[in-house]
């Protein structure tokens, strides 16, 4: 058993004994390494001025992410090579050509977001040689600038991709063969590891074996995975976590499986690795996965911990409670499948035993003759935590009347929730326009949801109620989904 992590910081390699559970990434390289090019703007993970690549070995080889570090604890740095603005520049001080478009473009005005924004095209420089504008204002959902109106921004990811060079001099491409020899070397050290400080513990198992092991002996640990929302818990709500289990190394839980049956998502699957096959299968499901938080965050965020988090406004249990998909939960002593619905209990409850994690969620492949959609609505398109989500399958028979219907939904009561009501008066009846008016208040007898500061009762009902409308109108006779002016006109 080791009592140390080792990582790649830019060119260096760094052994790290000595931090607790809950320091991050951002205070290491700002207060530790003195590399302030790394802000903090939000502590959160939404503004991107924290920005910084983490490079780690996948099947595909050596792939770099864009990461928020003010939210990436250290603790789930073991075996991964971390790159921050510092180590663009050449060996002779010249810029790296994403920061100099930057510079003549005109991309920077006050200059603190300025970082974050050059490390997101920078790993978007490394990952596409030719991106479109929508993949390159994708790239940059995660990252928030008051100055220049980013149109600047992006016409810099042009001129960079237009113009590119030759990779030789950029020391991610150059030195990428000895990066990958240090990296396998770190992660061929098998053991679990154990960090302690002040008595304070971080743990990194060696696999999901020893994962299972170590949450038998510890059931009130707290996992981390992506991070995404634990890392709130401490930057705003100043909690102290001990012990924390570490499982984004896992890549036993990071599979995805597609056969005739559906889609097998392992829990540790990031919204990033997952988003192309589940795109593919379920294009609706896809297109919202595009639309949780920005880039940073969908790199680092899993779908299995948005299930075992068991927030009400989690975006993706209302498509996969639709879906009809299945949660496969593990101890160290075995494994039962439940219904994703019946794992949310009541608000912060879930029906999950001491020392038992979430593996895996398999999604049912929706028929041929089956219709379904999925509706986040948010204060603002990108990057924005859901007022509510709604999720509908349906299938017709022959004669046009509703063979079998599911709705979801997130945001409307203390956990995700099927619209039994409403389900039930659907039926049987004719999918009609006198149909749907008619059973539209069945939703008040489903859900009671409550006001805040995203969207209050009277709005979540009303809405509700409407996508309902605006799923029928989708499914008689319209060729594509409405989009907000078409829905107006309707």
């Amino acid at each position: 058993m080791s009592e140390a992590i080792r990582f790649i910081l830019n060119a260096e390699e760094v052994t790290l004994g000595d931090f607790g559970p809950t320091e991050t990434l951002l205070d290491y390289l700002r207060l530790k390494r003195r590399l302030t090019g790394t802000k903090e703007g939000c502590a959160e993970g939404d503004c991107g001025a924290c920005t910084v690549l983490v490079g780690r070995l996948t099947e595909h080889g050596l792939r770099y992410e864009s990461v928020n570090a003010c939210i990436r604890f250290l603790g789930s740095l073991h075996g991964t090579h971390v790159v921050t603005v510092e180590h663009l520049a050449g060996r002779d001080g010249a810029l790296h050509p994403v920061q100099q478009a930057m510079l003549d473009c005109h991309g920077s005005q006050c200059g603190f977001c300025t970082p974050g924004f050059v490390m997101s095209l920078y790993g978007l420089w490394l990952s596409n040689d030719a991106p479109t504008r929508a993949e390159i204002e994708s790239a940059l959902q995660g990252n928030l600038c008051r100055c220049t109106g980013y149109e600047p921004i992006v016409k810099a990811a042009e001129q960079v991709a237009a113009n590119r060079p030759s990779s030789l001099f950029d020391p991610l491409e150059r030195d990428r063969i000895q990066i990958m020899a240090k990296l396998w070397s770190i992660q061929s050290e098998n053991g679990t590891i154990v960090v302690t400080k002040e008595g304070a513990r971080s743990i990194i198992p060696a696999s999901v074996a020893a994962f299972a092991e170590v949450l038998a002996e510890e059931p009130r640990a707290t996992i981390v995975a992506g991070a995404t929302d634990v890392g709130l818990w401490v930057t705003k709500q100043m909690r102290q976590l001990d012990p924390v289990i570490f499982i984004n190394h896992l890549t036993e839980l990071q599979s995805v499986e597609v056969d005739e049956n559906g889609i097998t998502i392992g829990a540790g699957v990031s919204y990033s690795q997952a988003l192309d096959k589940i795109a593919d299968e379920i294009p609706a499901f896809g297109r919202l996965i595009d639309r949780i938080g920005g880039q940073q965050v969908r790199n680092m965020g899993t779908i299995g911990g948005n299930i075992a988090n068991g927030s009400p406004i989690g975006d993706t249990p209302p498509p996969l409670i639709a879906l009809g998909a299945e949660l496969t939960l593990r101890t160290h002593s075995g494994r039962r499948t439940i219904p994703l619905e019946d794992f949310f209990l009541s608000y912060g409850k879930q029906d999950r035993l001491a020392g038992e994690f979430v593996e895996k969620v398999f999604v049912p492949r929706p028929r041929d003759n089956s219709h379904f959609a999925v509706y986040k609505i948010s204060k603002r398109r990108d990057e924005d935590i859901s007022a509510l989500c709604g999720a509908f399958d349906l299938r017709l028979d022959d004669e046009g009347k509703v063979a079998s219907i599911r709705i979801a939904f997130g945001g409307m009561a203390g956990t995700p929730k099927r619209a039994s009501r409403v389900e039930q008066a659907l039926l049987g009846q004719a999918w009609s326009w006198g149909v749907i008016s008619a059973v539209r208040d069945a939703f008040d007898q489903d859900y009671q949801p409550l006001s805040d500061w995203r969207a209050s009762a009277e709005y979540r009902s009303l809405t509700a109620k409407n996508l309902l409308t605006r799923f029928f109108l989708e499914t008689a006779g319209q060729s594509h989904e409405l989009r907000r002016f078409e829905l107006e006109e309707a």
